[in-house]
């Protein structure tokens, strides 16, 4: 079996290519498709950042309106998605949460990386992500 491809460019939630110059990209960029980082917390700082935003800018407060914005129906299974993470996490997929903090979001971001990868992520690099995220 191959290692997933989140996996093999320490972007654990597949955050595609944009412009957006995160810290922690590999100077190499060989995937055309999706951001490659240095290490799994710099991929884990980005969807943790990304999210923080959903929440701040956007006012998205729940599973459903999360996953729906990070995995629109157009090219996944959304629906499949929010029930993979909310039965993971705990969470009802349309209660709000506090995605500011830490346990919910690293258990969030945790059952998102195992939709997105088919693997259990490692808890210790999403809290090292959570920390790169908000270090000033």
């Amino acid at each position: 079996m191959s290692t997933p491809r989140g996996i093999r460019n320490c972007n654990p939630l597949n955050i595609r290519r944009n412009s957006t110059q995160w810290q922690g990209l590999r100077s190499e960029q060989t995937d055309s498709a999706f951001f490659q980082f240095i290490s799994m917390p710099y991929g884990y700082r980005a969807a943790i950042r990304t999210l923080v935003t959903y929440y701040n800018k956007y006012g998205i407060k729940t599973i459903r309106g999360i996953i729906s914005r990070w995995a629109p129906p157009s090219e996944n299974h959304t629906e499949e998605y929010i029930n993979v993470v909310a039965e993971r996490t705990g969470f009802s997929s349309d209660e709000e949460i506090d995605i500011c903090n830490a346990d919910d979001m690293i258990a969030i971001v945790a059952a998102m990386s195992f939709v997105e990868n088919g693997v259990v992520a490692d808890k210790s690099e999403i809290h090292q992500g959570y920390l790169l995220a908000f270090a000033s």
